[in-house]
């Protein structure tokens, strides 16, 4: 799992990109944990899921636990870029009830 980061109006863009799974999970948290801190004064964030080959149950559980960090520093999250699995999945698991896909 790669994560890169940017920002373009004061929206921080965050783009993963290969498997969510229990074996890259523990890397991408403190990578996309150090990536929120650094653009902690964002007025918004999006996350692209465009890159993601494959997730499961870790995969959404790593988006609600970057929802909440983002939450903290008050910055709303948005997902956009889905493959047709991934957003299967995360219609299916409610995940869309806390971060809107754009």
């Amino acid at each position: 799992m790669q994560i890169k980061a940017m920002t373009n109006n004061n929206i921080v863009y965050m783009t993963l990109q290969g498997e969510i799974d229990e074996h890259s999970a523990e890397r991408a948290r403190r990578e996309a944990d150090r990536l929120i801190d650094e653009y902690a004064a964002a007025e918004s964030a999006v996350i692209d899921l465009s890159g993601v080959s494959f997730m499961d149950s870790t995969g959404i559980g790593f988006l609600i636990g970057r929802y909440k960090r983002f939450r903290r520093f008050g910055i709303p999250v948005y997902v956009t870029n889905l493959t047709q699995s991934t957003d299967k999945i995360l219609e299916m698991s409610g995940v869309y009830t806390l971060i809107p896909k754009i």
